[in-house]
């Protein structure tokens, strides 16, 4: 399937490249990690498309760390 001459796996991958690059303009650093999140989920989801193990790892890696210290009790 193609919109615009781009194909959902693009379409994935730019999203996901949007999400990661939106989450560091975040001034708070919860919202910086949920939105991060988001965007290492869709590069997970890119990864499988891709059929791509370290771009898999990496993003998984990063949600583990996301996940966390948004679940940190301080």
């Amino acid at each position: 399937m193609e919109i615009f001459g781009i194909t959902l796996t693009e379409w994935i991958g730019y999203a996901a490249s949007l999400g990661v690059l939106v989450s560091f303009l975040m001034k708070d650093i919860r919202v910086l990690r949920v939105v991060n999140s988001v965007g290492c989920a869709l590069f997970v989801a890119y990864g499988f498309m891709l059929g791509s193990i370290p771009i898999i790892v990496t993003n998984v890696a990063i949600l583990i760390v996301n996940a966390y210290y948004l679940l940190k009790k301080d």
